[in-house]
């Protein structure tokens, strides 16, 4: 149950085609999770003894993951055999025409949608600079320096910067002599 949950939630994410493939149907065979796949009923009577969380959840999502069985293409494959190969290759094949059809649309219809907000963002952007350079008339502007004494303009902080650090330096210098 929670691999069809992650392969649910990978669908919903990517919207892409999704193929479910049961492999090693030479060990155990893949009906008994085809019929779950497709009766309600069937899936509930299996879990019915069940009284774990993941039997709790199973049961709550159930009539979620139900619809989500109906639009899967599924298959069961053996490496050992080689049994159910043609129906894999088949299944890949229909899963990337509906890729082409569908997805595929979809996924310009949304990389267009994005690169249009993108140009609106960047207008914005320059037009907020824009207004910005008719405020300031191209003159210098100081984005943040801390708080401002009063009647300081900048050279005088600037000076005042200078000073401070030339009294460091002698500092650091008397404390090396010691």
């Amino acid at each position: 149950m929670s691999n069809m949950l992650y392969a649910c939630s990978i669908l919903y994410k990517t919207r892409l085609p999704l193929l479910l493939v049961f492999n090693k149907i030479d060990v155990s065979h893949h009906q008994f999770a085809l019929e779950w796949m497709e009766d309600f009923d069937a899936f509930q009577a299996a879990i019915e003894n069940d009284k774990s969380y993941t039997s709790d959840l199973s049961r709550s999502l159930c009539l979620v993951l139900d619809e989500f069985y109906q639009n899967l293409r599924s298959v069961g494959v053996s490496a050992v055999t080689g049994a159910g190969m043609d129906e894999f290759f088949a299944a890949v094949e229909a899963s990337a025409d509906e890729y082409m059809e569908n997805y595929r649309v979809d996924l310009e219809k949304r990389r267009a949608e994005k690169e249009r907000l993108e140009e609106e963002r960047k207008k914005a952007e320059m037009e907020k600079l824009r207004k910005d350079l008719e405020e300031t008339r191209g003159e210098r502007v100081v984005l943040s320096s801390g708080p401002c004494k009063e009647g300081d303009t900048e050279d005088e902080e600037d000076e005042e910067q200078e000073i401070l650090t030339e009294e460091e330096e002698e500092n650091e210098e008397d404390d090396d002599e010691y």
